[in-house]
């Protein structure tokens, strides 16, 4: 017969009546997570500052000359920044089931200004364009507004229609109406650049909800024939499209711009000629501070402050992506279509940007989002940036990340080891 011991569970230590617990080692923290995507949050600040800096740089002369002050833009950039950060944290405070409901309002309030523009005596005239409505000092432009209200109403459809949208023409029609009644409000500004985002982006979102490719590709072909009869009406469209394949044969007239774009980057070469030293937004590249500022970075700062650009929107769009299929992955298709969205209004804008002042593209109107001078812009970039930040914040919450509660972290808890509580 086995003589063998038994195994016996370990007794739980008892303390003595009146004793004293004994304080052990401090407790140690678990690792807690960033509430927010915290890499997008320092790329988004990096473009930021990186901005101010560079409008500083190529407004100067600009601003001496037109207005006998050397810090006019500076200033009002710096409001504007200022302005933008607001309306991000409005944007972030706001939860993703209110952006949902209020899209189709959202939309249509967009579309009231933009044909508030074209009201004699309310919308205001620069450079032969309106696209603009007075406010006191500051001036109002809905045609940035409209890309981001189109991006939350067309989400909020594909998630409500998601059956008819798939399965029937009229589904996937339906929300292009009022998307192309925005988009012939905004060519009679005229804004041509920023019609070709919109219409990209509602249009992507409708094939990534699932549009049928037949309707899809009947819709592109319509879509890029009246782009090309708009071109080939209106001569000075014309004249961007075909000058800058070769801008040097005319460069006093239709490829001044690219030219002197092009200088000021081969200038720069690869490490730039220094903060502040450069020449072209001396007078010689025009709208330096606004369209063509990464001509003025590729100058001062040299083909790798360029490149550290391109890198640092490819990461910010493809966290956008990123985002949104987390969204989609744990079922909160609004959030996943408008993070979808709101990367690609970022990444073509960019996109567009970059190829503009490198001759890779068509002279456009379009500044360089976070970066280049102007408020609404800069204003509806922060915006952007503050909506996918709320995305990440609710899909971190969703998923059980920690999250840290009046900045107290959890404390480990390891079997078979005493915890003494006071008494």
């Amino acid at each position: 017969m086995s003589t063998a011991r038994r195994p016996t569970a370990p007794r739980a230590p008892v303390a003595r009546p009146g004793a004293t617990p004994r304080r052990g080692r401090p407790r140690r923290r678990d690792p807690i997570d960033p509430p927010i995507d915290a890499p997008l949050l320092v790329c988004v600040l990096g473009l930021l500052g990186l901005g101010f800096v560079m409008v500083a740089s190529a407004s100067l002369p600009i601003g001496a000359r037109d207005y006998a002050d050397p810090l006019f833009f500076v200033v009002r950039h710096g409001i504007a920044l200022g302005l933008a950060l607001l309306c991000g944290l409005a944007c972030f405070a706001i939860p993703m089931q209110v952006w949902e409901r209020s899209g189709i309002w959202l939309m249509l309030f967009v579309c009231a200004l933009l044909l508030l523009v074209l009201v004699p005596g309310i919308g205001r005239t620069v450079n032969g364009a309106t696209r603009w409505i007075a406010l006191g000092g500051f001036s109002l432009q809905p045609s940035e507004l409209i890309k981001f209200a189109s991006v939350i109403y067309v989400s909020g459809y594909l998630v409500r229609r998601q059956f008819e949208v798939s399965a029937s023409i009229i589904g996937f029609a339906r929300p292009m109406v009022l998307t192309g009644l925005a988009a012939s409000l905004i060519m009679v500004q005229p804004d041509f650049g920023t019609t070709v985002v919109l219409l990209a982006t509602v249009m992507a979102l409708l094939l990534l909800g699932g549009a049928a490719l037949w309707p899809f590709a009947l819709l592109f072909s319509t879509v890029a024939s009246g782009m090309a009869l708009l071109i080939w009406i209106e001569p000075y469209r014309l004249e961007r499209v075909t000058s800058f394949l070769k801008p040097f044969d005319d460069p006093f007239n239709t490829g001044y711009q690219l030219s002197h774009a092009l200088i000021a980057m081969g200038r720069g070469e690869w490490l730039g000629v220094g903060l502040g030293n450069g020449i072209q937004k001396q007078f010689y590249l025009p709208e330096a501070h606004t369209d063509f500022l990464l001509a003025v970075i590729g100058e001062e700062l040299g083909m790798l402050g360029v490149l550290a650009i391109i890198l640092t929107f490819a990461f910010i769009t493809w966290r956008a992506f990123a985002i949104g299929a987390r969204a989609h992955a744990l079922g909160a298709f609004f959030s996943a279509y408008t993070a979808h969205g709101l990367g690609l209004v970022l990444g073509m804008q960019a996109f567009i940007s970059v190829g503009v002042n490198t001759g890779l593209l068509p002279t456009k109107g379009l500044p360089l989002p976070f970066v280049s001078y102007g408020s609404n812009a800069l204003i509806v970039s922060v915006m952007i940036a503050a909506l996918l930040l709320r995305i990440d914040f609710e899909l971190r919450r969703k998923e059980g990340a920690p999250l840290p509660a009046a900045g107290v972290g959890r404390s480990m808890r390891r079997p078979g080891r005493l915890r003494w509580r006071r008494a």
